[in-house]
Order: C-alpha cells, then sequence, then structure tokens
C-alpha cells in the first residue's frame, strides 16, 4: 500500500530509514574504519580533536557564531547532539561518528534529507588531522553513500567543496563522485562567500557500491 500525494502513491517506509546503524569494518590504510551513530560521550574526543584542529578544520567550514573555542568545546557537543539526534529521529537527517581502531576519528553526515519523488540529501565530513591521506574520509563516504542508497531510501547526494580544498575534492573523486558544476558565492566561509563545487552521485550510478568499488581498487579491505 502506498500513501496518495498529489495523485501519486509513495511507499510506507520508517519513520527514519537508515538511522541508527553501524556501517563497516574495512581495512584502510590508517587502521580499521568504522562508522557509528554520534554519541553524547563523544563529547571529550570530539571537543581535543576540533579544538586541536582548529587550523586544519576552521577554513573549509561555515561560519558559526562565536569564537572557535567556545563553539568546539566539551559543554557545546550535548545540544549539538540532541539537535542532530532530533533531525534523525524525524528522517531529515543521518548523523554519524567515524572511528578509526575503535577511537574517534571524524563526523560524516547526510543532511536536508528530502524524500518523496526527490530523495536527495547532501554529505559531509571531516576527519582529524593526525589520519588525513590514509583513506578514512574515502572510506566512510563510501560507506555512508552505500548504506543511504540501499537502507536509506535514497536517490542522490551531493556534496560541496571549495575548489582549493584540493584533499576533499580526491576524496569524492575517489569514492566515485563526478563534479557536476559550480555554485558561485556559495556559502560564507571563514567570514566570506566562498565558492563550491558541487559533486553528486545517484544510485544509478554506484553499481555493486561504492566501497565494492575501492576494495576492488586496493583502496580498502572488508574485515
Amino acid at each position: 500500500m502506498g500513501a496518495p500525494i498529489s495523485g501519486v502513491a509513495y511507499p510506507i517506509e520508517s519513520r527514519h530509514p537508515g538511522w541508527p546503524a553501524k556501517l563497516g569494518p574495512l581495512r584502510v590504510p590508517a587502521g580499521i574504519l568504522a562508522v557509528r551513530p554520534v554519541r553524547l560521550r563523544d563529547a571529550g574526543e570530539w571537543s581535543r580533536v576540533r579544538l586541536r584542529d582548529r587550523e586544519h578544520l576552521e577554513r573549509w567550514e561555515p561560519t558559526g557564531v562565536g569564537p572557535w573555542p567556545e563553539r568546539n568545546a566539551f559543554w557545546s557537543w550535548p545540544s549539538q547532539w540532541l539537535a542532530l539526534r532530533g533531525l534523525a529521529r524525524r528522517g531529515q537527517c543521518l548523523p554519524f561518528t567515524i572511528t578509526v581502531d575503535g577511537r574517534f576519528a571524524g563526523q560524516i553526515t547526510v543532511g536536508n534529507v528530502i524524500r518523496a519523488s526527490l530523495r536527495s540529501a547532501w554529505i559531509g565530513y571531516w576527519v582529524s588531522s593526525d589520519i588525513v591521506r590514509g583513506g578514512v574520509a574515502t572510506g566512510a563516504v563510501a560507506l555512508v553513500t552505500d548504506h543511504a542508497f540501499d537502507f536509506g531510501g535514497l536517490h542522490r547526494l551531493e556534496a560541496t567543496v571549495r575548489p582549493e580544498n584540493t584533499a576533499s575534492l580526491r576524496v569524492l573523486t575517489k569514492a566515485g563522485y563526478r563534479q557536476e558544476g559550480l555554485f558561485e558565492r556559495y556559502l560564507d566561509v571563514a567570514g566570506g562567500w566562498r565558492d563550491h563545487f558541487c559533486y553528486a552521485v545517484t544510485k544509478e550510478e554506484t553499481g555493486d557500491g561504492l566501497v565494492s568499488r575501492l576494495v576492488a581498487k586496493g583502496l580498502a579491505e572488508r574485515v
């Protein structure tokens, strides 16, 4: 049975398909990669890594309210966690923590989920500076993309990246995303309106899955 919307029947599905979930593990050069739901007890490691990696992260992230040390202090995580969990329970996002060898290593989120006839969302991520170039971000993007299409009920994911962020552009390309175009003055980042490339992938393009492609290329190994 389906629920009719404007004369079209859509299948009835879970209130929050695809979340919570645990993904992986994969062996990548940096170690054993896994993805799990964000937790309240992530606060300590989340804050420690974010404060340490300010120079590594701040220039690529949307401009926030208040100084970096306050926005990323231990006590600011509970409110962020509650907001993410609330959105996830309403089916509007899939917020995950990235771990390497069981330790906190970053975040990856599928956000602004729109269903009905669009079934689209964006994907965003960041990883700790001590594991860059270790295949972590690429593996996490592949894991979450496959999950969003297979269990999250989505059809298209997109990611926006500043042209200067060559590391993130490599991540998306290696994971299987393609460049669609340039969004001019798209986001307020580091105090100014910055251009962003748009990268995207649809379910039909993934074939047997992005993780399977990484494994076939020798970039990751299922554990």
